[in-house]
């Protein structure tokens, strides 16, 4: 049975700790969640620190890419990467370009949108919780105070853990 919005009351609370994304505290499986560009670009920002941990998931975000005529690559598309047993990193092409331009920021606040409600299916799959730093408010140039709603209308409502990390 779903309820009206207002009666929340029972949704799982997003969750904010100091840390790094791409150390999850948490146990069980984990998603760690990421905007990516639909250029294939990969190499400034959170996934640099990504890169630093495990290989997979910018190999994979590239072959994806290179490969985007036989594939759903494309914005509000979401791809798995295992990289442990139990940890997985989420790429979402959730940008358009990576330059600020006559169309504004390059974040895509609708493929955000679609990425995240993927990503809940993937997650509940999984039984794991997601992680992530403030998706789409780095190079993306969004604001968190619209992303926020987002993650809470696809993720936590779904009963999807969420725990956002912040740098100390």
């Amino acid at each position: 049975m779903s309820h009206p919005r207002g009666m929340l009351a029972d949704m799982i609370p997003l969750r904010y700790v100091k840390g790094d994304a791409t150390s999850p505290q948490a146990k069980g499986p984990k998603v760690i969640a990421h905007v990516c560009n639909d250029l294939g670009g990969w190499g400034k920002g959170f996934v640099l620190a990504v890169s630093r941990r495990w290989r997979q998931p910018e190999r994979d975000f590239r072959d994806w890419h290179r490969e985007r005529a036989r594939n759903d690559f494309g914005l509000g598309a979401t791809r798995l990467v295992q990289v442990t047993p139990d940890t997985w990193v989420a790429n979402m092409v959730g940008q358009r370009g990576i330059r600020t331009g006559s169309k504004g920021p390059p974040i895509r606040y609708e493929a955000v949108e679609r990425c995240l409600t993927a990503l809940a299916d993937e997650a509940l799959t999984l039984t794991a919780s997601v992680h992530m730093p403030r998706i789409g408010c780095g190079l993306s140039g969004g604001t968190w105070s619209r992303i926020e709603p987002i993650v809470t209308r696809t993720l936590c409502e779904r009963d999807v853990p969420v725990t956002v990390y912040d740098f100390d």
